[in-house]
């Protein structure tokens, strides 16, 4: 099939496929009630044909010169029955959105549950914007779609239906007339379509990049207030938001086109049946009278409102479907990092660790471990040294599986880790790094995070050990501002320090950790990472040397290779790169 005339397709292989795993993975198990909702909306299309029924012989009450009894009679059902339409019109979408919630409340938990298993790259390589329109406004959407619009369209379609049979059976020729213009609007419907598609896809990517951007300049505000960039700032997301407006018209556009549609032939429906009507009642012989004519009018009266509402179903539909298919791509992304079959828990953390032969690239373009070989020995301290992207912390990615290697194995005790299961891998690790996850709330709770079935003595014996205590009592339960923006650097540091602490794993991963301090405030932390570091096997990555003078070996790494290493007295002696490095370091520290 060609593309264009895929794009002409209300429905594409692919929206049919998505409908059917919404339909099974959420609606099914509920198709119970999803048939009371259904028998529900019977009957409120039933009422307006017998709505139909009862005016007609009300009219002929009337024009017959029935009695008062029948007539009163008659608008007593026409009562009843309305308000059973009214009772019903408040039970169905109090059940049908209470069982969409459901559906989509599921449906984001197991999002949720499914991004927290993706691998590190999809983060890496996806904006945090586009996350978050999918686990919010486009499950929203769905939501709203799915529990009103839906069972709205299936009320209307019965509608249409019920008072089609009931027109047809009252005279299949007006009825025909009246419907010879309905392939008109089902290809308006086609054609409109795929522009709607086209649009909405614009629109959710534009929505994306527009949340980004918002992000992006929040979590940046510090610098955009020091470089004086407001107004850069400014015209960035304007020019963000005249995009939404655009698109946001050239929807609502296509969208438009239904209803004046549905009003023209309407026009033209009315006009033909009073005129056709008409003449047959003038003829007579055709079993059709003046009260059978006005109940056909206002049977077509009832008729084009719900069909009105179907095409605006229809349009919002194929927006939905744009909102399903992004939802769903979340599901295909693929997951690497997994256990396998004869995975095991158990495993030497005090042994070494060893890269055999590691080969690895972020981009099959730019590799950057061709033949990686270092030990890190159990029990020790190992620093990782070098410059700005020579590998430094993609050795720790691969050591903790954020990654897999390319080629070659990483082995803890002569256990490869891939045949470790990667939770009981990662609890073998505590982590200070230089980029800290501090939530907005009390340092007491930020620390027990990392341990939530921690007891308050571990708590305090950890923050006494990373020497925040006192602040911790000074604060109490005081909230540390969005991302700790309330905290310093090195208090910033010392709760992460707590953390490993209160985790306490066999190995400890220190990763720039002193990188943004000054000297002072580095001793200190020095200190406390001193303690943490006792009787566990430690690599520090760093690019700051003073950080390291004191480690077991040292490894120097650029461009992804090994270039020396050594301890630091035996690497100052052979007057290489570290030596360079360490002298510039500290006359920059002079």
């Amino acid at each position: 099939m060609s593309e264009l005339s895929t794009k002409k397709q209300m429905f594409t292989s692919q929206d049919i496929d998505n409908i059917k795993w919404f339909w099974n993975l959420y609606l099914k198990d509920k198709a119970p009630w999803l048939g009371l909702v259904l028998g529900m909306v019977s009957i409120q299309a039933v009422v307006y044909q017998q709505f139909l029924a009862l005016t007609e012989n009300g009219l002929r009450v009337i024009f017959e010169e029935g009695s008062l009894g029948q007539l009163v009679m008659v608008c007593f059902v026409v009562f009843l029955l309305f308000a059973t339409r009214a009772l019903l019109s408040y039970a169905v979408p109090r059940l049908s959105v209470w069982l969409a919630s459901n559906a989509v409340r599921k449906m984001r938990q197991d999002m949720i549950r499914h991004l927290l298993r993706l691998d590190l790259a999809y983060f890496e390589k996806t904006k945090s914007g586009d996350i978050i329109l999918k686990l919010v406004n486009q499950v929203d959407g769905l939501s709203s779609f799915v529990g009103q619009g839906t069972v709205g369209a299936v009320r209307d379609f019965l509608t249409v239906v019920v008072v089609s049979g009931y027109l047809i059976y009252k005279s299949p020729l007006l009825f025909a007339a009246a419907i010879i213009v309905i392939p008109v609007l089902i290809l308006l419907m086609v054609a409109v379509s795929a522009k709607i598609k086209e649009i909405q896809q614009k629109a959710e990517n534009a929505f994306g990049n527009y949340m980004s951007g918002i992000e992006e300049m929040v979590n940046g505000m510090r610098t955009v207030k020091i470089s004086g960039q407001e107004s850069r700032e400014r015209e960035r997301l304007f020019e963000a938001t005249d995009g939404i407006r655009d698109l946001t018209i050239n929807l609502n556009s296509a969208q438009a086109l239904f209803p004046p549609s549905i009003d023209l032939v309407s026009a033209f429906v009315y006009v033909l049946v009073i005129g056709g009507g008409g003449y047959m009642v003038l003829q007579g012989g055709s079993g059709m009278d003046a009260a059978s004519i006005i109940s056909f009018l206002l049977g077509l009266v009832i008729l084009f409102d719900p069909m009105r509402l179907l095409a605006g179903f229809f349009s919002q539909l194929q927006a939905s479907l744009i909102l399903l298919a992004s939802v769903r791509n979340i599901y295909n992304e693929p997951i690497k990092i997994t256990d396998h079959e004869n995975s095991v828990s158990e495993f030497d953390k005090q042994g070494d660790i060893s890269f055999s032969n590691v080969k690895f690239a972020y981009d099959p373009q730019h590799p950057l471990f061709a033949d990686l070989n270092i030990v890190i020995e159990g029990g020790k301290k190992t620093a990782i040294v070098g410059a700005t992207g020579s590998g430094k912390t993609s050795i720790l990615s691969l050591i903790t599986r954020l990654y897999d290697v390319n080629e070659g194995k990483i082995t803890i005790g002569s256990r490869d880790i891939r045949n470790i299961k990667v939770q009981a891998l990662r609890d073998a690790f505590s982590v200070v790094a230089q980029d800290i996850v501090i939530f907005n709330a009390s340092i007491w709770e930020n620390i027990r995070y990392i341990a939530p079935n921690a007891t308050e003595e571990e708590i305090w014996a950890a923050a006494e050990a990373a020497e925040i205590a006192e602040l911790i009592r000074a604060r109490r339960d005081a909230p540390l501002g969005p991302k700790g923006s309330q905290l310093s650097g090195g208090q910033k540091q010392r709760i992460a320090i707590a953390r490993a602490f209160l985790r306490s794993a066999p190995i400890l991963l220190l990763d720039e950790a002193t990188s943004a301090l000054d000297q002072k405030t580095e001793k200190r932390i020095q200190n406390a990472l001193l303690r943490l570091s006792e009787n566990k096997t430690t690599i520090i990555v760093a690019h700051r040397l003073s950080s390291v003078v004191t480690a077991d070996k040292i490894y120097v790494l650029d461009r992804g290779k090994v270039v020396e290493e050594g301890t630091h007295e035996e690497l100052m002696a052979t007057q290489g790169l570290y030596a360079t490095m360490y002298a510039s370091q500290k006359q920059d520290y002079t």
